[in-house]
């Protein structure tokens, strides 16, 4: 199950990657990007469900455990936003989208690193 959690959360990984700076460089929230901002929240969500499975403790009120919480409360509001921005057609919004997509994403990379490092560590 380690595994298929690694690899679900290097996907959300290479998935939020992908959109949040093919957006910057394009200059536009498009509508691929929001398939791809959904992946990257589908694969994080089945990533931290399985690690949860895997943690005998479960949810944990420190670090690791609350910036995992913010990231994903932030991947769904960023993925929903996106999605209104796009079916709304607003052309300034679009344009300044990757704004809010790379803050979302840097807070989400704090979650991933840490919890490599846990990961490492033990």
């Amino acid at each position: 199950m380690l595994v298929y959690a690694v690899v679900s959360i290097t996907l959300a990984l290479v998935f939020y990657t992908i959109g949040v700076w093919s957006e910057r460089i394009q200059g536009q929230l498009k509508k691929w990007h929001l398939v791809i901002f959904w992946l990257g929240l589908i694969f994080d969500t089945i990533g931290t469900l399985l690690m949860d499975k895997l943690a005998s403790n479960g949810f944990q009120l420190n670090f690791h455990g609350v910036t995992g919480l913010l990231a994903i409360l932030l991947m769904v509001f960023h993925a929903v936003w996106a999605t209104i921005v796009v079916v709304r057609d607003n052309k300034e919004a679009r344009a300044d989208f990757h704004k809010l997509s790379i803050i979302v994403w840097i807070i989400w990379l704090i979650p991933y690193v840490s919890g490599a490092a846990l990961g490492m560590a033990r």
